[in-house]
């Protein structure tokens, strides 16, 4: 049910997306075109235009049911490792897409470094196309300097974000903790041990450096900060409630 050109591919030949043409399956691959106009899925776009436009896709079918999908991008900044973790939700059910670090510390001119994490970043998103970065806030050190190096970092990551239309969310690394372990004070190798079971990730597919875990933890906390129900109103007696709500209160 792909709309094009009938004979450049027959009725029974596999589509670039799976064998079931009615089925849109997985993600488009580096170099996919996503503009495809499917009967079913009615998904429109370019993959050069990083717009709202790509948020809120329908990727695939389910028992009738279509199937949400959000793509989630956590970055934990740095100037010598910067750490990257790729979330996809689907279904709202968190799922790991990618996974790794961006190797700085060859590079000895440090303005040279925040040029390739900008290019780097603009690559991940324009691969994975993410709806969202969820990025961990610099944290007050003694030592100064490396803090501004920190923050310059992190700040050319968000400037690639913005670059492509990404809504920005910054998460300080006690609430990071806190929401993957429960614990604020949590080592870095807890926080990988947690996101290893919380996300079934195999041995094999961990990496020694711990800021790739640091930075999928980044997304991880967005996804449950923002999968939360809504908190209702809440009251301090029953005149409060009677002062915010009259329409609920039936006179006699």
């Amino acid at each position: 049910h792909v709309v094009g050109k009938k004979s450049e591919r027959s009725a029974n030949a596999p589509t670039p997306w799976g064998r079931n043409r009615s089925t849109l399956q997985t993600r488009p691959r580096r170099g996919e075109e996503i503009g495809v106009l499917c009967k079913r899925a009615h998904i429109v776009g370019k993959k050069s235009e990083h717009s709202a436009r790509l948020r809120g896709r329908l990727r695939g079918f389910r028992g009738g049911f279509r199937m949400k999908e959000r793509v989630i991008l956590g970055i934990d900044p740095g100037s010598i490792i910067m750490g990257y973790g790729i979330l996809l939700v689907l279904d709202n059910k968190p799922k790991l897409e990618a996974l790794g670090v961006i190797q700085l510390g060859k590079y000895v001119d440090y303005y040279l470094r925040l040029k390739k994490i900008f290019e780097r970043v603009l690559g991940l998103i324009d691969t994975y196309h993410p709806d969202e970065l969820a990025i961990e806030a610099p944290f007050y050190g003694k030592n100064v300097q490396s803090m501004l190096k920190l923050g310059r970092a992190q700040g050319v990551a968000m400037a690639a974000a913005l670059e492509r239309d990404i809504p920005i969310f910054e998460y300080a690394p006690l609430k990071i903790k806190m929401s993957i372990t429960g614990n604020g004070n949590a080592s870095k190798e807890q926080v990988a041990g947690v996101l290893q079971k919380y996300l079934h990730i195999p041995q094999e597919s961990m990496l020694p450096q711990l800021d790739a875990t640091d930075g999928l933890a980044a997304a991880v906390c967005h996804f449950f900060q923002s999968s939360r129900p809504t908190v209702e109103k809440k009251y301090s007696d029953w005149k409060d409630f009677i002062a915010k709500n009259p329409d609920k209160v039936r006179k006699k």
